[in-house]
């Protein structure tokens, strides 16, 4: 049996050639993007969030539906304060001295009136972060916040919230 290994080559680089088109188109197929004209690829996969007028009634996620009614309607829940942290999911550096907040859904920069529901106290915040990460709550407030609430001694408080803005 005597081979000719010249005669060989070209199919063997032709084959390994088709090869790396094949798995080159294979992956280029795989990948997805859901860039669109008024959003970069870059930042493609950054989740959107709510506008005012999207945002529902917020309740405990155990609770909520796909076919909730969305308004601008108060809400009614939870709230917790928290004091330490260095970045917020905005980007912005964390001060416990700002009258901001965390909330799951509102876009940053939103203004909301938090009212302790037991006391009648309120504040406007501003969300800047996301969060609270404990189902029943709907808002964590800076330190600040929590004492123009009177919430510091007990850590949590029903509230009653309202988009201001």
């Amino acid at each position: 049996m005597d081979f000719n290994l010249k005669s060989e080559r070209p199919y063997r680089s032709a084959a390994q050639l088709s090869v790396a088109v094949l798995t080159a188109a294979m992956v280029s197929a795989c990948i997805q993007t859901t860039a669109t004209p008024d959003r970069p690829a870059s930042r493609a996969f950054v989740q959107r969030s709510a506008t005012p007028q999207e945002v529902a009634t917020v309740t405990p996620r155990k609770q909520r539906t796909r076919t909730a009614s969305r308004s601008l309607a108060a809400s009614h829940g939870m709230a917790s304060f928290y004091r330490h942290g260095s970045r917020t999911a905005s980007g912005e550096k964390f001060n416990p001295g700002e009258l901001t907040a965390a909330h799951r859904t509102l876009p940053f920069g939103t203004k909301v009136r938090v009212t302790d529901v037991a006391t009648g106290k309120s504040v406007t915040v501003r969300v800047n972060d996301r969060g609270p990460f404990i189902d029943g709550r709907v808002i964590d407030v800076s330190h600040a916040a929590a004492q123009s609430l009177g919430m510091t001694g007990k850590g949590v408080a029903k509230v009653k919230l309202d988009v201001v803005q």
